[in-house]
């Protein structure tokens, strides 16, 4: 399996090269449309290859998706951490049980030690 996952990206890492060897144009990125950018006072722009263009759209894609999927499943995650905060208190509390209920039949705790292993 290990070389199938290193032929896979090797595959991906030349398809990715081919495309950025294509694509060196370069082009202008604005921050706003022209009249949008004067009436605000922003005419901002950059010159990169297309390439770059692209990769970053992608990677800023990625990026927003994480994000977005972190912040929905933010409630899954209290409620796991609660449940998780629960069932230490219930296993502590049984363990309180189980200790009194020995105490009270005046068993030994090296056998209840033993029998709890088993």
């Amino acid at each position: 399996m290990r070389y199938v996952k290193w032929g896979f990206l090797a595959l991906l890492a030349v398809v990715l090269l081919t495309v950025a060897f294509a694509n060196r144009t370069p082009v202008e990125f604005k921050l706003l449309p022209e009249d949008i950018g004067a009436f605000a006072g922003l005419t901002w722009s950059i010159e990169m290859p297309l390439f770059i263009m692209v990769f970053g759209g992608i990677v800023a894609g990625l990026l927003i998706g994480f994000v977005w999927e972190w912040l929905r499943e933010h409630k899954h995650r209290i409620e796991a951490t609660r449940q998780g905060r629960e069932a230490r208190k219930l296993k502590r509390e049984v363990e309180a049980l189980k200790s009194e209920k020995r105490q009270a039949r005046g068993e030994d705790d090296v056998l209840a030690l033993l029998e709890d292993a088993r």
